[in-house]
């Protein structure tokens, strides 16, 4: 049986939020989640080459979120939200096969479960300030001409 996409997305999430705190090894990692999870080893290792992929991307995405974060310096934004914005943005600007309207739903209801009503607000209000403003987007670009 296929992991469905919501979870797999959490576990990406939940192993970035991890990664704020300790450089543990992949290993440790994919055990981790094996076991809190209770997913197979083949998945948690998939999620984590999937969280080295979105931190690959951090310097890019997080100069976006300073950018488009008017009320809040970067540093200020708290752990979960930072790393759910990093996700969302992954997802927005580097994943073509998550529609936009999906990315940023998925970031919002990560909010809801991980966060708060009012972080929701706040990923919500710094990813459609991103996807309005950007006309680079190749996902962005091509739901644009759909929706037309």
């Amino acid at each position: 049986m296929a992991l469905p996409l919501q979870k797999f997305r959490e576990m990406v999430f939940q192993m970035l939020f991890c990664c704020e705190f300790s450089s543990s090894e992949e290993a440790d990692v994919a055990a981790m989640l094996m076991h809190e999870l209770k997913v197979p080893k083949k998945v948690a290792l998939e999620a984590y080459q999937r969280v080295q992929t979105v931190m690959e991307r951090f310097p890019e995405i997080d100069e976006k979120i300073s950018q488009a974060s008017t009320e809040y310096q970067f540093e200020r934004i708290s752990r979960i939200e930072k790393n759910i914005l990093r996700l969302g943005l992954f997802e927005l600007f580097y994943d073509e096969t998550v529609p936009w309207k999906v990315a940023i739903a998925e970031a919002i209801r990560l909010c809801r479960k991980f966060g708060t009503p009012e972080s929701a607000h706040f990923v919500n209000a710094i990813l459609d300030s991103i996807y309005k403003g950007s006309s680079s987007c190749p996902s962005m670009s091509t739901s644009l001409a759909e929706n037309s």
